[in-house]
């Protein structure tokens, strides 16, 4: 009697419990992915912001010259 006797409930519980964890680890893993590139695209436009308050002020600076 070594086998291990479960309830039909039980064995659904256990398959429904695998798959919510599976679900879980997935959505974390693609948060993660989410936040990186958000992070990339922070960057960027922290970049491309920069670079536009540039060439305003060389503009600036042009105009007070000429």
């Amino acid at each position: 009697m070594s086998e291990r006797l479960t309830h039909p409930a039980i064995e659904r519980i256990e398959r429904a419990v695998a798959r919510i964890e599976r679900a879980s680890s997935a959505r974390a893993f693609h948060g993660e992915r989410l936040h990186r590139r958000h992070e990339v695209l922070r960057h960027r436009v922290e970049d491309a912001i920069a670079a536009i308050d540039s060439l305003i002020a060389d503009t600036d600076g042009e105009q007070d010259h000429g």
